[in-house]
């Protein structure tokens, strides 16, 4: 029988990605989304796997037994992936909207496994990067706000895997900037907020048309992280383990605009900045990460930014504005 497995926020950049390689290598998945027409159009961009995909409507992931329903099933479930978090560059309230949600979403769907899912092996949650935020530091402002809370969260399950010590194990998956094809979104106005990035970068729509700041120097395509999390769930060795989940060596924004501009000549709103020029920063100014833990466990291999770029802006062009 094909394993079975939970996946939340199936209708987010990475979860798409994620859906798509489990239903490709046979796996039986059943998708939380918040409302009927985020199941109509996974269905739909899914259709030659109905017969693999179910589907529950979680609402809203803070709410108590939230998940409860979800990891309800006949036979049982062998795997839950958990990639919903909650993200508002808006917020009214950071601590309601952002912080809160996304703890209490990572603990429902482990208490939920806990107390409704015995045939649950292992639990995967999609973290983020080093930070050493505080909670006070994260009510500052919602970008920090949303780091803050993936760090909370990820605290927060291995703190219930020491104290309720469930049957299932945990592995955590650290990815920094993603970047990478379009599963799931129809209109440049419907992007994630990384492929943004890249999509102003293409058209031109940065500051006073220059090559914008990089902000983070680490990066990992979306297809990788997706890979990731299957081997996650595959790997006995990653049992309670972490992994940074990031491609090779850094990057800069300059990078991007060099190699958009020469394979994609014919868009001339493509920022020329200093051509060659890198990251335009000194050594001492780079945080640099180390991923050979998850080649060494995982078997990760990881693409190049070409390889990423190529494929995402062919993607980006293609949608309405």
């Amino acid at each position: 029988m094909s394993p079975r497995v939970l996946l939340t926020g199936a209708s987010g950049f990475i979860a798409a990605h994620v859906l798509d390689q489990l239903l490709k290598k046979g796996y039986w998945v059943r998708a939380t989304v918040r409302s009927d027409r985020k199941k109509q159009e996974i269905l739909s961009a899914n259709a030659q796997y109905a017969s693999q995909l179910d589907f529950a409507i979680v609402g809203d992931i803070s709410q108590p037994g939230a998940f409860d329903e979800a990891v309800k099933a006949e036979p049982g479930l062998d795997y839950i992936v958990h990639t919903a978090s909650p993200f508002h560059f808006h917020p009214e309230d950071i601590e309601r909207d952002i912080l809160k949600p996304a703890v209490q979403g990572t603990l429902g769907v482990l208490q939920a496994a806990k107390k409704f899912a015995p045939t649950v092996k292992r639990v995967v949650i999609t973290s983020s990067d080093w930070n050493p935020i505080t909670w006070e530091q994260a009510l500052a402002e919602p970008v920090g706000a949303y780091y803050g809370s993936k760090t909370f969260a990820e605290k927060a399950a291995y703190e219930f895997l020491d104290n309720e010590k469930p049957s299932f194990d945990i592995v955590t998956l650290n990815p920094p900037m993603v970047y990478g094809p379009i599963l799931n979104s129809q209109t440049a106005a419907s992007l994630n907020e990384s492929n943004t990035f890249i999509y102003n970068i293409l058209t031109g729509k940065t500051d006073d048309g220059k090559v914008p700041k990089t902000g983070v120097h680490i990066w990992v395509d979306v297809r990788d992280i997706a890979r990731a999390h299957i081997l996650a769930l595959e790997t006995p060795a990653a049992s309670n383990q972490r992994f940074l989940i990031k491609a090779d060596g850094i990057y800069s924004a300059q990078e991007i605009a060099d190699v958009l501009r020469k394979h994609f000549p014919e868009q001339p709103r493509i920022p020329v900045g200093t051509p060659g020029g890198g990251l335009g920063l000194k050594d001492s100014d780079i945080f640099l990460a180390d991923n050979s833990k998850s080649k060494e466990v995982l078997g990760m291999q990881y693409g190049s930014l070409e390889e990423m770029l190529i494929p995402l802006a062919k993607d980006l062009l293609a949608l309405k504005e």
